[in-house]
């Protein structure tokens, strides 16, 4: 992963107004990839999207971790049948164009 990917999570939690040991309780509930750099803590601008969405269940919702990684699970298992059914349409569409 190159450098320009990544942002230091002490941005992020100024930017976000969320407290730093927040991130690290996501890290340890492995909702949020963390990557370590010389001491400092960097998360990949790929999940900056995904840590907002865990920013509002947490905050806005007043969702418990435990409550955040049992909606993270089953949103990525429909995200996961969205993308099978998908393939299930392509599929079936090319046996009725014929």
């Amino acid at each position: 992963m190159q450098n320009e990917e990544l942002i230091a999570a002490q941005i992020c939690c100024t930017h976000y107004n969320v407290e730093y040991s927040f991130i690290s309780s996501l890290q340890q509930y492995g909702l949020l990839h963390i990557s370590t750099i010389a001491d400092e803590r960097f998360i990949p601008a790929t999940e900056l999207q995904k840590l907002e969405k865990l920013i509002r269940l947490h905050y806005e919702l007043d969702i418990n971790f435990e409550g955040i990684e049992a909606i993270s699970y089953l949103l990525d298992k429909v995200e996961h049948l969205q993308q099978d059914m998908q393939q299930m349409r392509n599929r079936l569409s090319l046996y009725e164009e014929e």
